[in-house]
């Protein structure tokens, strides 16, 4: 009996912009993409991304990142202002996220979901708001 080939799947992955959410998000990313045909975009700020020190060969093929602009404050000195820093994440980066999330729908493999952080709860109304294009797949924390 033969089997039947996995379809691709592109799951988009939005971590709180902090080490341990980052961190557990990518492991969980590298997970998902050990499945055969699941491939995952974890979706961090510009400065995030000039941190994020994990080598291609340990990610594989299938885990990549995209950055939005620094819509918050630096990962450096943040607990001077930490509500500041959260008021940030809930208000700020949602509208990147929105044109990213654009631009990845138009993709060959768009998103077929997006699995999220806790502590960025703006990300449950991007399905809807894409007119339910990918589903919103869980709450990570």
């Amino acid at each position: 009996m033969s089997s039947m080939p996995t379809p691709p799947c592109h799951v988009v992955a939005v971590p709180y912009p902090g080490h341990g959410h980052v961190n557990a998000m990518v492991n969980l990313c590298r997970l998902l993409a050990a499945r055969d045909g699941v491939t995952a975009t974890v979706v961090v700020t510009e400065e995030w991304l000039g941190l994020v020190s994990t080598p291609a060969a340990i990610l594989g093929p299938r885990v990549r990142f995209e950055a939005i602009p620094n819509v918050v404050p630096s990962e450096h000195g943040r607990a001077g202002d930490m509500v500041g820093f959260v008021e940030a994440v809930y208000t700020r980066m949602e509208a990147p996220f929105e044109r990213l999330l654009d631009q990845l729908l138009a993709a060959p493999l768009a998103p077929a979901a997006i699995v999220a952080d806790v502590f960025v709860p703006w990300t449950v109304a991007s399905p809807l708001a894409h007119g339910g294009a990918c589903r919103y797949a869980c709450s990570v924390r």
